[in-house]
């Protein structure tokens, strides 16, 4: 488990690209699993937790088509 002691979304989806799986821990959001390259969403989170896991998420997908469009 990777600690983030600052939401940095770059830094985070970097982190999530290289290990395809595993749990990063973030101040003020908590722990968040991702699997397969995506960030899961939690079942029972905060409205911000739930927004930051969308958001990278988007950052992923937006990485992944910058990548196979070149």
């Amino acid at each position: 488990m990777r600690r983030f002691p600052v939401y940095a979304p770059k830094l985070i989806v970097k982190h999530a690209r290289i290990f395809v799986t595993g749990v990063i821990w973030v101040k003020d959001l908590g722990c968040i699993e991702f699997n397969r390259g995506r960030f899961v969403m939690p079942k029972k989170s905060l409205p911000k937790v739930k927004q930051a896991v969308s958001e990278l998420n988007e950052l992923l997908a937006a990485q992944h088509h910058e990548a196979s469009a070149v």
